[in-house]
C-alpha cells in the first residue's frame, strides 16, 4: 500500500466483516455493510479502482449448535441464512462485487494454502491442552459449546470470549468453571493435543503494523495491549465436525478455528471476483500478494519491511467487538503466508434501540425485513447509519430520532432545495437556463467536493455525507437571498443566472451524496437530465455544465409524520410483549418440569470460615458517575464514593443499566479487592450484584457511603 491520499494508482479492496450465517438481520446488523458499500462507492467517485467484497461465515460452533436444535445439517442450515443475506443485501443498495461465502472450495482451498505457509515457515506448533469436555454425552466441548467464568476478570464467558466482562479472546482450557451448554452439566478438562500458530514471532512485525495502520482511532489503540503485552498463542485447531479440514498429517480429526478461515474469505471472495471479470479488469493478485516480501521471512531481519508494498490498498469496515482479531491475528496469517497487510481498519460503534441494545431474544430490535416491509426507502436508513456521530461512535436508534433527521436534513434541505432548484428551473426554462456557474457556487462547489476528498481520506463518513447536505444547505440559503421569482420580470438574466447555478448545485449535490443515497442521488441525476448512472460521475462531474432541458421533477423524499412514529413504536412494543409472555410461558413450563436443584446454580460444596468472610472489607458506596469505556462492549467506569475517599471501579454493567440514571444509587462494593486493569482503565474494587442481568445489591436504609457490611 502506498499511505498516499486517495485515489492511488494502486487497486484497492474494501472488505466487510462476515456475518455468521445463523439468524436474521436487524438495522444494528446493516451498519457495517451500508457503511462499507458506501465507502466503496465513494472511493470510486474518488477514481481509485475498488472491489468490494464479504461473504458469510459458514463455520463455527454457533452454527453447529443451531443446526442441531433444527433438526438439520449444519450445511443446510448456513446455507439458507447465506441465500438470505445475500437476498436482502441489495434490497439496502448494499451491492458488493463478490459476495460469497467460507464453506465454499476457492476459501477452502486458501485456507489450506494459508495453513500451509505457516507450517513450512515453522510458525506452528503443537501443543497439549486442556479441553472441556461433557463425560455424559462424551464429547469435546469446542468454543461456545461450555460457558463459564472468565479467568481474567471473574465475568460469566463463553468458551473463545469473554463477552460479558473484561471482552478477551480466551483460548481453548482458559475458561474456569466451565459447564456444557449440550446438557448443563458441569464439564471437566482433559488434554488433547491441537495445533497453535507462534504470535510471539510476529510481535516486532505487529508493532510496527499498529504504528502504520489507517483508519479509526479505536481499531489503532485498542490492540496495543496485546501487541505491546506478552502475546499468547493462537489456537487454530478444534474438535468439531464442521469445518475446514487441518491440512497437516495425522490430525485429521480436527477443524480449523473459524476465525482462520473467516478472514481468508476476503481473499477468496476477491479472487472469485477476478475469475468473473478478469484480471484485464481487477486483479486480486496485485492487491494481496504482489509486493510483499516473502512468506517465512523472520521479523529480526526487517520487521517493517511490508511496509514497502505499493501494489494493493485493503481496506476493513468491521464492528468493534472484532478489532482483536483484525488488527492483531489477521496482520499475523497475512504476514505468515507472504500477503500484503492491510492498509485501514474503520470499527463502528454498536448500535443501540432506544438507548439499549438489540435483543434479538426478546424481539426487541427493528428488522431489515420489516423496515422494508414498512416501505421506507433503504436511503434513509443508510444515510442515519452511516452520519448519526463518527463511525466508531454507538448510534441509538429510534423512530423518532430517525423522523427528525429524514424531516430535517433529506426532507427539509437536501429535498427541498433539488425540487424548488428543478421544478422552477423546469417551469421557467424547460431546464437549465443559458448561463455559466458564478465564481460564488463554482467556489463553493470546489470546497464541498475538497471536504469530500478529506473526509473519505480521514475514513469519515459522516463528514462525507455533512458535506452533501451542507452545499444543498448553501444552495437553500442562495436561492432564498437571491430571490430569483422576483427577478424573472426585472432583471431576467439574473435570473437566469441564479436558477442556473441552482442546478449546477444540484448536480453537484447528486454526486456527492450518490455514496450514501445511491439511489436517491440516481433519481436526482435523472431528473436532471442526465444519461448513465451518478456511481459512474467522477468527482470533477460537480462542476460539468448540467444539460439543457429536463421536466418538472418529483419531490426525492417524504415527511414522516408523528402519527407514522406513533404506528411503528406501537407495532415495537407488540413485539416486545409478545417475546416476554412467550419467553414467561417457556420459563412457566421449564419450572413445571424441572425441580429446585437446576433452576438455581447449586450452593458451593466448599465451605469458607468465618475468618475468612471477615476478610472481606464490603462497603456501602455512593455512584457519583457513571460512563462507558471505549471499545469495550460491557464495561462502565464508576466513581464511587466509599465515605473515606472515591473510588474508580470497572463493572461490567454498560448495556445492562442506564449509566445516566446511575449517579446517586447506593450499592455494596469488595474494597479490598486487588486492583487491575481493563481496557486500560485501572478497577479499584468490585460492585456486587445479583444474576445475569446485574442486579446491583443496596441497602434497605440510609447507610451512609462507607458503612461496613457485616
Amino acid at each position: 500500500m502506498s499511505h498516499d491520499d486517495f485515489p492511488t494508482d494502486n487497486p484497492a479492496v474494501v472488505t466487510c466483516g462476515l456475518p455468521y450465517a445463523n439468524g436474521e438481520l436487524h438495522i444494528g446488523h446493516l451498519r457495517t455493510y451500508v457503511s462499507g458499500d458506501a465507502y466503496a462507492r465513494a472511493l470510486e467517485t474518488l477514481g481509485q479502482e475498488t472491489a468490494f467484497v464479504s461473504g458469510s461465515d459458514m463455520h463455527g460452533t454457533p452454527v453447529a449448535v443451531n443446526a442441531e436444535k433444527e433438526g438439520v445439517s449444519p450445511e443446510e442450515f448456513a446455507l439458507k441464512h447465506h441465500e438470505k443475506y445475500a437476498e436482502t443485501f441489495p434490497q439496502f443498495n448494499v451491492e458488493f462485487d463478490n459476495y460469497g461465502h467460507t464453506h465454499d472450495e476457492t476459501n477452502t482451498e486458501l485456507t489450506q494454502e494459508f495453513v500451509r505457509s505457516w507450517i513450512d515457515g515453522e510458525y506452528v506448533f503443537e501443543k497439549e491442552i486442556q479441553v472441556a469436555w461433557d463425560p455424559q454425552a462424551d464429547q469435546p466441548l469446542p468454543d461456545r459449546y461450555v460457558e463459564g467464568t472468565c479467568p481474567y476478570c471473574g465475568a460469566k464467558a463463553r468458551g473463545d470470549e469473554c463477552d460479558e466482562g473484561c471482552q478477551r479472546h480466551l483460548e481453548p482450557g482458559e475458561i474456569e468453571d466451565p459447564r456444557s451448554t449440550l446438557t448443563g452439566n458441569p464439564a471437566e478438562y482433559r488434554t488433547r493435543e491441537h495445533e497453535f500458530l507462534r504470535l510471539a514471532d510476529f510481535q516486532e512485525y505487529l508493532k510496527g503494523f499498529i504504528e502504520r495502520l489507517e483508519g479509526t482511532s479505536n481499531a489503532r489503540n485498542q490492540p496495543r495491549e496485546w501487541i505491546e503485552g506478552e502475546l499468547q498463542d493462537l489456537c487454530i485447531t478444534r474438535d468439531m465436525d464442521w469445518g475446514i479440514d487441518y491440512p497437516g498429517e495425522g490430525e485429521e480429526d480436527l477443524v480449523l478455528y473459524v476465525w482462520v478461515d473467516a478472514p481468508i474469505e476476503y481473499v477468496a471472495s476477491t479472487k472469485q471476483y477476478t475469475e468473473r471479470v478478469g484480471a484485464d479488469e481487477y486483479d486480486w493478485e496485485t492487491v494481496w500478494k504482489a509486493g510483499a516480501p516473502e512468506a517465512g521471512a523472520p521479523d529480526e531481519a526487517d520487521p517493517d519491511a511490508w511496509a514497502q508494498s505499493e501494489t494493493g490498498e485493503i481496506v476493513h469496515v468491521i464492528g468493534r467487538d472484532i478489532i482483536q482479531h483484525h488488527t492483531v491475528f489477521w496482520p499475523s496469517m497475512l504476514r505468515g503466508a507472504g500477503y500484503n497487510e492491510p492498509r485501514a481498519v474503520m470499527a463502528s460503534g454498536f448500535v443501540n434501540l432506544d438507548g439499549a441494545a438489540f435483543s434479538t431474544s426478546r424481539n426487541r430490535a427493528v428488522w431489515a425485513d420489516d423496515y422494508l416491509d414498512e416501505g421506507f426507502a433503504p436511503d434513509l436508513v443508510r444515510y442515519y447509519l452511516t452520519t448519526t456521530g463518527g463511525f466508531q461512535q454507538d448510534v441509538d436508534f429510534s423512530w423518532e430520532k430517525f423522523q427528525e433527521r429524514v424531516n430535517g436534513e433529506l426532507v427539509g434541505t437536501l429535498g427541498n432545495f433539488a425540487y424548488r432548484s428543478l421544478l422552477f428551473a423546469a417551469r421557467n426554462y424547460g431546464g437549465a437556463p443559458d448561463a455559466e456557474t458564478s465564481e460564488e457556487v463554482a467556489e463553493r462547489i470546489r470546497e464541498a467536493t475538497a471536504d469530500f476528498e478529506d473526509a473519505i481520506n480521514d475514513y469519515s463518513l459522516k463528514a462525507a455525507g455533512d458535506a452533501a447536505v451542507a452545499l444543498a444547505g448553501f444552495g437553500n440559503e442562495y436561492i432564498q437571498r437571491n430571490e430569483p421569482w422576483n427577478l424573472t420580470d426585472d432583471d431576467p438574466e439574473a435570473a437566469a443566472q441564479v436558477i442556473y447555478d441552482c442546478v449546477q448545485l444540484a448536480k453537484a449535490v447528486a454526486v456527492l451524496a450518490a455514496p450514501i443515497l445511491p439511489e436517491k442521488a440516481q433519481t436526482l441525476w435523472e431528473q436532471l437530465g442526465e444519461d448513465g448512472s451518478v456511481h459512474d460521475a467522477p468527482l470533477a462531474a460537480a462542476l460539468e455544465s448540467p444539460p439543457g432541458a429536463f421536466d418538472e421533477p418529483d419531490e426525492l423524499f417524504e415527511k414522516i409524520e408523528d402519527e407514522r412514529v406513533e404506528e411503528l413504536n406501537e407495532k415495537l412494543q407488540e413485539r416486545i410483549d409478545a417475546a416476554a409472555e412467550s419467553a414467561a410461558d417457556a420459563e412457566e413450563t421449564e419450572d413445571e418440569s424441572m425441580t429446585d436443584e437446576t433452576d438455581i446454580e447449586p450452593i458451593a460444596d466448599d465451605r469458607i470460615s468465618f475468618d475468612d468472610f471477615q476478610d472481606l472489607d464490603l462497603r456501602v458506596g455512593r455512584i457519583e458517575s457513571a460512563e462507558g469505556i471505549e471499545g469495550a462492549d460491557d464495561l462502565a467506569r464508576l466513581e464511587v464514593d466509599i465515605g473515606v475517599e472515591t473510588r474508580q471501579i470497572v463493572a461490567g454493567i454498560k448495556q445492562l443499566h442506564d449509566l445516566d440514571e446511575l449517579p446517586g444509587e447506593k450499592v455494596v462494593i469488595v474494597a479490598n479487592l486487588e486492583k487491575a486493569e481493563l481496557f486500560g482503565v485501572e478497577s479499584n474494587g468490585m460492585v456486587l450484584a445479583a444474576g445475569e442481568q446485574a442486579d446491583l445489591l443496596t441497602t434497605h436504609g440510609d447507610s451512609v457511603p462507607g458503612t461496613k457490611v457485616r
